[in-house]
């Protein structure tokens, strides 16, 4: 069990990182700027709302915090499910990228209206860059993750 917890944390911590630096590099591209702060001060305002934007460094580390709690969420949720469906471990890819689909809906339709975020209306390119952003930085690293922790563990079971 203390494996899996190690585990858990590796992975929650490599697709948390991953997912905030390609917002970042996200918004450079789109911006020519590098906007940590703002963008940190952003993922805040979904909790704290609007007076978040113009918060100080305890906003901007309320939005870290928060962004790697999400990132953790969907990655102990990943961890449990992983074992019980038999499907997600017939390819790895495909379940990488239906998971990062999935928390691209989970997001979008439960948490951010649920939140003190301001809405924005619908854009298809943004939906898609930001679907593709969690199936790379998110759905297919949890699955090989999982996957090869799950057959470690069946291995060294079997070995017993």
């Amino acid at each position: 069990m203390k494996n899996k917890y190690k585990e858990i944390f590796k992975a929650g911590l490599l697709v948390g990182t991953m997912d905030i630096l390609a917002a970042f590099i996200l918004v450079y591209i789109r911006t020519g700027k590098l906007i940590i702060a703002g963008i940190l001060k952003f993922i805040a305002s979904g909790l704290f709302g609007k007076q978040a934007l113009s918060g100080g460094r305890r906003m901007i580390l309320a939005g870290l915090i928060l962004h790697y709690v999400v990132a953790f969420i969907f990655t102990i949720f990943f961890f449990q499910v992983f074992p019980k469906i038999k499907f997600l471990s017939a390819n790895r890819i495909i379940t990488g990228i239906f998971y990062g689909i999935f928390i691209w809906l989970i997001m979008n339709l439960i948490v951010v209206p649920l939140s003190g975020v301001a809405s924005r209306p619908f854009n298809m390119i943004n939906a898609v860059i930001n679907i593709l952003i969690l199936i790379v930085a998110i759905g297919i690293p949890l699955s090989f993750m999982a996957s090869a922790f799950y057959k470690k563990q069946i291995n060294n079971s079997s070995q017993r």
